[in-house]
């Protein structure tokens, strides 16, 4: 059963009655709408972006692509910054959605409520991670709380949530020693103390998939369905999927040979920010070409090949928009600190949540992670396992359509 949070807000303004008995409704989480305005702060970083000088030849030693971004594609996305991109029309677009703060054991967290017209509407919490943030779920939202169908022919439409994590965009920062397990926590308490849910269902990926399977593993009363498509354990090695007879197709092949290359080659960054967080923190803090360079590099090399190209819509504004509201809400230093407070936030070591509710995985063809359905089954009660032949690490904006796909399958297991 669902309470209607709208009618609660509405009630805690109500203050003593004139006669009678007082009545007093205190808003407790202090939930209150929240309009994106961060357009006074957009002069001082296009001059950040004007004044910041790069390198030319012979300073510049061109070792590559996979060393990293290159100099002529860093050069390109200044370009577009300074010249196309507008803040102003994307912070437009953004407020056209609810958006909410609510302040809860201390911290406020922003958060997006779009609701369904549809009274059996399912309420589905979406968690993002880093380098992302509840943009990366902007082109679903919507569609998410229209009535569709699942392949069984099940209609269902969402309740949809999108919570951006402590320290991440309108989110305040949180204290010393916070753990995953604790944004956990606080979520749970978002959808059933503040939005007053019963039950519902959460997605997660890259380090919201870690929120997610902690909400699955701690709350199974009211977590009722669990979607991923990234795990918060250590992928298996080539050799310890031989070990367990774990044969894989052709498609999961090539991600397997990708996830091990880039567990090779692709983890100095979650080096850095696991142990010198403050480091690279306070380095990029005030230099949007900086964590352009830092951020784009993950959105780009991260993705399918094919980004910007349908389905895909990965171009290069929208990553400028994920910078940009990196840079304008000053959350960059207090974003990479989630690696170092979480050392052991993906674990070796498998563990198997103490649920029934359902748990259904999204595997996509360049994430940089890949666990195959044996793998994922040792986590939870795995009921779907979908593998797309397009896609990378952030499906949201690289294969919308196969995201909307696959969470709407929650319905066929919802009860």
């Amino acid at each position: 059963m669902r309470v209607s949070w709208a009618k609660l807000l509405a009630l805690s303004y109500i203050y003593e009655a004139s006669q009678g008995s007082p009545v007093q409704v205190r808003n407790e989480y202090q939930l209150q709408p929240f309009h994106i305005d961060l357009s006074s702060r957009v002069p001082r970083m296009l001059d950040q972006i004007k004044g910041t000088q790069l390198p030319a030849q012979p300073v510049y030693i061109n070792t590559g692509t996979s060393a990293g971004i290159s100099l002529s594609l860093l050069e390109s996305f200044r370009t577009e910054w300074l010249t196309s991109f507008d803040w102003n029309r994307e912070q437009e677009d953004l407020n056209k959605f609810n958006h909410y703060t609510a302040v809860i054991e201390g911290l406020k967290v922003h958060f997006i409520h779009e609701t369904s017209k549809a009274k059996d509407a399912i309420p589905l919490l979406l968690v993002h991670g880093w380098p992302g943030s509840f943009l990366e779920f902007a082109p679903v939202i919507n569609e998410l709380t229209k009535e569709a169908t699942t392949t069984t022919g099940k209609k269902v439409s969402f309740d949809v949530v999108v919570a951006s994590i402590p320290g991440f965009a309108f989110s305040s920062a949180p204290p010393v020693n916070w753990t995953v397990a604790d944004t956990a926590r606080v979520f749970n308490t978002l959808l059933t103390n503040v939005l007053c849910y019963d039950t519902y269902a959460t997605f997660g990926t890259d380090w919201g998939s870690g929120i997610a399977y902690s909400m699955y593993y701690q709350f199974n009363t009211t977590v009722r369905a669990l979607s991923l498509d990234f795990l918060p354990f250590h992928p298996y090695t080539s050799d310890q999927l031989a070990a367990e007879n774990i044969t894989l197709s052709s498609l999961e092949e090539f991600e397997q040979a990708e996830a091990t290359e880039w567990n090779n080659s692709g983890e100095g960054y979650f080096v850095e920010q696991t142990t010198k967080a403050n480091t690279i923190g306070l380095a990029l803090y005030d230099n949007p070409v900086g964590q352009l360079a830092w951020i784009g590099e993950k959105f780009v090399n991260w993705s399918d090949p094919n980004a910007g190209q349908s389905p895909s819509v990965l171009t290069h504004n929208q990553i400028l928009r994920s910078v940009s509201l990196y840079y304008l809400t000053e959350c960059f230093a207090s974003s990479v600190v989630l690696y170092q407070q979480n050392p052991n936030g993906f674990a070796s070591v498998y563990t198997k949540a103490n649920t029934d509710a359902p748990l259904l995985y999204s595997a996509f063809k360049y994430n940089v992670g890949f666990w195959p359905p044996a793998v994922v089954a040792k986590t939870g009660n795995l009921v779907l396992y979908t593998n797309h032949e397009s896609g990378g690490h952030f499906p949201g904006l690289d294969n919308p359509p196969a995201l909307l796909e696959d969470l709407r399958e929650i319905a066929t297991y919802w009860s």
